[in-house]
């Protein structure tokens, strides 16, 4: 008989799993069995690990024999399908690469596996990470486990999904501009965005190079922060990561007390008013514990969306230009969906020696703007806090523009030209049009300073609970 704890918190789970009071392998079977019930209905996960049940089973047995049992000794994980997994399809959700199998592990994975973490398979994605609500696989869309028939949020879906379906303990999923954030916000459950440079992103499917980071999604803080402490750190198979000291994220320093911001120019930017009103919320909570938030001004914020895309656009263009049919499985212009080949071709044109200067230099210079109006605001603040989309999540398949779709990033999107880490965690479910549908809290801290920032997103979390 299965224990099934699939909803127990991350600390006792660990517990659990060191005691021997859970196995290793009744932990993988329970998220076995749930994927084997539910994934049909949700499109969670496009392909499950072929040695789960052996590598719990080889875990249990160093438990039983006394063996020094890792940070993550027997939590199971679910992975965005752009994270490369040896032998296992790196598909990026995408026919052109249906076929292709990794043939090396992720540094985030071997981290993973390092620390007693076991992979289950890999999950579904906006295509290439290109969307921000999971509608744009190649394998179809994935459905939101905590508003059923409504988008789960992208680019990661499936890895907010998988938390929110109770398929795996932890997931990690992908972020360029929200695709960690805005799922975690749609799904309820905790998606943290690492500064740039933290984590490795070497095995990662690029979308734009200078922007993407590889980042969990979790049921609490505990677990995302527990699982960045792993995969944090500098590594010698990628030049943008940092040797920055990584401190104990999971402990909790009583005697720290975050002073927040919020950002005037988001404030007027929020034109939802059930959103508006759970911020507004969470900010009075915040006051009534005694907490201090001040305004703080980030000049040119509402430039972000308009420098984001044109970087994307031009290098996920460059970085397209490998899957040529000849080495890595189809050529990506016969293959890819409407909005991969929307973000080709503006990246072709954007490149073009004509507009040199034009657009992606134009871009680069208000991304440096952004990065030096944050650090101002950091000098001021330890958290900043934001709301994470600016509209509640859509019924699978409505008809939302692409100007609309883009829009989805105003609020996410800063953090990733300005290199900042972000986390975000439930700041309330409410009723909207007869469903149930959470709102996230964006919290922000300073460059490399994600201690500041879990230290925030457990106080929302507690506030909520």
């Amino acid at each position: 008989m299965l224990i099934m704890v699939n909803n127990t918190d991350i600390k006792s789970k660990i517990e659990l799993l060191k005691s021997g009071e859970l196995t290793c392998v009744d932990n993988a079977k329970s998220f076995l069995a749930e994927i084997e019930k539910n994934n049909s209905k949700f499109n969670i996960v496009l392909e499950k690990s072929n040695n789960v049940l052996e590598i719990a089973a080889d875990l249990d047995k160093k438990r039983e024999n006394g063996d020094n049992l890792g940070k993550l000794f027997g939590l199971c994980f679910l992975v965005k399908s752009n994270i490369s997994v040896t032998d296992m399809i790196v598909s990026c959700a995408s026919k052109t690469l249906e076929n292709y199998k990794g043939s090396f592990d992720a540094d985030v994975i071997k981290n993973i596996v390092a620390e007693g973490g076991i992979i289950l398979g890999n999950v579904n994605n906006d295509e290439f990470a290109n969307g921000a609500s999971g509608e744009t696989s190649a394998f179809g869309a994935t459905d939101n486990p905590f508003s059923v028939g409504r988008v789960p949020g992208g680019s990661s879906s499936g890895s907010a999904a998988a938390v929110a379906a109770d398929f795996c303990d932890i997931s990690l999923g992908s972020d360029t501009g929200g695709s960690i954030r805005n799922p975690a916000s749609h799904c309820n459950v905790v998606g943290v965005k690492p500064s740039f440079g933290r984590v490795s992103r070497y095995g990662l499917v690029d979308l734009s190079m200078s922007l993407d980071q590889i980042g969990p999604f979790s049921k609490d803080v505990y677990g995302s922060a527990l699982c960045m402490e792993v995969i944090s750190g500098l590594s010698s198979n990628d030049a943008t990561t940092f040797d920055r000291d990584i401190l104990s994220y999971v402990e909790k320093k009583e005697s720290f007390k975050p002073k927040f911001g919020i950002i005037k120019e988001f404030v007027d930017m929020i034109s939802d008013n059930e959103i508006s009103q759970v911020f507004n919320s969470n900010i009075e909570k915040l006051k009534t514990e005694g907490y201090e938030v001040v305004e703080v001004s980030v000049n040119n914020i509402e430039l972000a969306v308009q420098a984001y895309y044109p970087i994307v656009y031009a290098e996920f263009y460059s970085g397209t230009r490998k899957f040529d049919g000849v080495k890595y499985g189809e050529k990506i212009e016969d293959t890819a969906g409407e909005e991969v080949l929307r973000r080709i071709y503006g990246g072709q044109a954007i490149t073009q020696s004509e507009f040199d200067g034009a657009y992606y230099k134009k871009a680069l210079k208000v991304k440096e703007m952004i990065a030096e109006e944050f650090s101002k605001a950091f000098e001021n603040v330890d958290c900043i806090l934001t709301p994470v989309t600016p509209m509640l999540p859509h019924k699978i398949g409505s008809d939302v523009s692409v100007e609309a779709m883009y829009a989805y990033d105003a609020f996410t999107t800063p953090l990733n030209l300005a290199g900042v880490c972000g986390g975000v965690v439930n700041g309330a479910v409410i009723d909207y049009d007869g469903d149930k549908v959470a709102v996230g809290i964006q919290v922000i801290s300073d460059k490399f300073c994600e201690d500041k920032m879990f230290s925030g997103m457990r106080i929302i979390e507690t506030l909520n609970k």
